[in-house]
């Protein structure tokens, strides 16, 4: 994957980086946005989740009994400091995929959190989730989009200072 395909955006948190990582992954749902913005289920009711494992799905659901819509895979996993997986839009074909790569760095008394999205260069510059932007206009529009969550797991982080 090469430099010029990915979005990286960084925010600091308050809070050392096990709980970073712990809010970032196991209370995903809460800080993750909602609408068909953010969710591939769209909606209020989209439930996004990670399996806290290498191999783990990282999927959304309606809720119980619902079938989950799988939309990565975790391809590392490694508390406190570091997790990356497969991100896969939902009209993505078997073989498109891209990463998420978030790395969670102590600075003084908090944490600086870095989410690189990559992989962009493997999907055909006319495909749908481009949203017939160029690659330099997409991977910003990526970038605010990514600044969007960021932003809201940032809120969250200071409900558990």
């Amino acid at each position: 994957m090469t430099a010029g395909d990915q979005a990286r955006v960084t925010v600091g948190v308050a809070v050392p980086p096990a709980v970073a990582f712990e809010v970032f992954t196991t209370e995903i749902d809460l800080w993750w946005r909602r609408g068909p913005k953010y969710r591939h289920l769209g909606g209020k009711c989209a439930l996004i989740a990670i399996e806290p494992h290498e191999g783990g799905r990282v999927f959304e659901t309606l809720g119980a009994g619902s079938p989950a819509q799988v939309v990565g895979r975790v391809l590392a996993w490694q508390p406190p400091r570091r997790l990356l997986f497969e991100w896969r839009n939902a009209n993505f074909s078997p073989a498109e995929r891209t990463e998420v790569e978030v790395t969670f760095t102590p600075a003084g008394s908090g944490t600086e959190v870095t989410v690189t999205h990559r992989g962009w260069a493997a999907i055909r510059p006319d495909h749908p989730a481009r949203h017939g932007l160029a690659a330099a206009a997409f991977v910003a529009m990526l970038g605010r989009w990514w600044g969007e969550q960021l932003s809201s797991y940032r809120l969250r982080t200071r409900t558990t200072a």
